[in-house]
């Protein structure tokens, strides 16, 4: 392999096009990956203040934003270091939900061991606490086997509860379970979210205006703490919180020897990766909405649970009931709202992740531009360094202020500042009415039935 093949360039060879997705849920996406360029070097991101600790088993994390490509150098770097596959990924937990995820493909987890995948099926909840201790018990056993684990997805709460830690949550009694699900059951059949919000607020716990609409797992969890602690979710002390703050380099303190990277691109080329990723899901077949449309027909409704708040699912789902309602019928200008909100929720998702790593001191930012080989090599090599600080080489450093404000060169600095500013997206799949016929053909010949039409999950 050439070392001049950017590190998402190479994931492009071999790579055949997505299959049609038919039957759930054994739908697997082959995904196309396109180039990036990458500049930036921040001298204050060559350098980790944080020294090995020899007594601690070692644990790798790959991190970054949708897109950047840290699947791929997840599963290039287990074949190299003899490891398994923990994903960090609220949505790749669940059955059926296979393109809008980016999930691995069946010969990608026949080569390398994947955990954390296709555990539940979509009607259910998953939390940062449960993610917790399944990503902890499969660590154990991969240590266990004399392997590498290596911790690869971009769901910031999950990372930092698996390395920081779990808060110490009384768990519910059932009385006050019952008591609790009989008190918002009455308010989730009716659909009164708002009420049962107030109910929530009412009951001792602000933060509940802040959830997410129809989040009714999370609204339950937090009556439930009130009513058997007296106090709300706030109050329970988050171990984090303990490490946030100190100048010191915290993972001395932690279980395991976290080897932590974050990999990401300028955003505005991001951003075009992302837009391109969005239409790809849609290409030669309708995808995503293949299997949203599968979530509608098992009962689920759009952002009523963790699997229909995901970006993409959402979206699609919210399109596809618009289009039963309309007998199977949808334009091209309504298909084409789809994709535009589909692409922005993407972007804003990609933002938020950003700027939450880019608080945690505990990760080296790298570029995603690199050549495979050489980040492998250099990963590589910082995990078997027993005696050295991790150090990124400026080549490979990634800028944390992926804008690029801190470049010298100013006139750079306003270009990439006033492109991110005026951005617009470029389709280059999706670029005239007629290249949505054959999504079009697919939502008349499926979805021309009741709104109400539903399926048993």
């Amino acid at each position: 392999m050439s070392t001049c093949v950017g590190l998402r360039t190479w994931c492009l060879k071999g790579l055949p096009l997505r299959r049609t997705p038919t039957t759930f849920p054994s739908l697997r996406p082959q995904r196309t990956l396109t180039t990036t360029t990458c500049s930036t070097n921040d001298p204050t991101q060559i350098t980790s203040t944080s020294k090995k600790n020899n007594n601690k088993q070692k644990v790798i994390v790959i991190s970054g934003p949708t897109g950047a490509g840290k699947s791929k150098l997840a599963l290039e770097l287990a074949k190299k270091l003899d490891g398994e596959i923990i994903s960090a990924d609220s949505v790749q937990v669940y059955r059926g939900l296979d393109i809008g995820s980016a999930k691995p493909s069946d010969s990608d987890r026949e080569e390398v061991p994947h955990h954390l995948l296709d555990i539940l099926t979509p009607d259910e909840d998953y939390s940062a606490g449960r993610f917790f201790d399944d990503a902890r018990r499969a660590t154990e056993g991969i240590l266990g086997r004399g392997r590498v684990p290596i911790v690869a997805g971009g769901t910031g709460l999950y990372l930092r509860w698996f390395m920081y830690g779990k808060p110490d949550v009384p768990k519910a009694s059932l009385e006050i379970a019952s008591e609790v699900y009989s008190t918002l059951e009455a308010l989730q059949r009716r659909g009164d979210w708002d009420g049962a919000v107030q109910l929530v607020v009412d009951a001792g716990d602000s933060r509940a205006r802040s959830l997410a609409m129809n989040d009714w797992y999370r609204l339950r969890r937090s009556l439930e703490i009130i009513r058997a602690t007296g106090a709300p979710p706030s109050a329970i002390e988050v171990p984090y919180d303990s490490f946030r703050d100190r100048t010191a380099e915290p993972s001395k303190e932690l279980e395991y020897d976290f080897i932590c990277f974050f990999l990401s691109s300028p955003r505005v080329e991001l951003y075009r990766l992302i837009d391109l990723r969005c239409e790809e899901m849609l290409v030669g077949s309708p995808g995503i909405l293949s299997e949203a449309s599968w979530l509608l027909d098992c009962g689920l409704s759009p952002s009523s649970n963790s699997a229909t708040r995901a970006i993409g699912y959402r979206q699609a789902m919210e399109y596809l009931l618009c289009c039963r309602e309309s007998g199977g019928r949808s334009s091209p200008e309504e298909f084409y709202s789809f994709l535009t909100e589909f692409q922005k929720a993407s972007r804003n998702f990609a933002k938020r992740q950003m700027t939450w790593f880019r608080n945690e001191t505990i990760y080296h930012w790298l570029n995603a531009k690199q050549p495979l080989e050489r980040v492998l090599e250099f990963i590589y090599g910082a995990y078997h360094d027993e005696v050295s600080e991790i150090r990124v080489p400026e080549w490979l450093a990634m800028n944390k202020d992926v804008t690029g404000r801190r470049e010298t060169n100013e006139l750079k600095t306003y270009r990439e500042t006033n492109e991110l500013k005026t951005y617009r997206t470029k389709t280059r799949h999706f670029v005239r009415k007629e290249d949505c016929s054959h999504v079009l053909d697919w939502v008349r010949r499926t979805q021309a039935r009741s709104a109400d039409c539903r399926l048993v999950l």
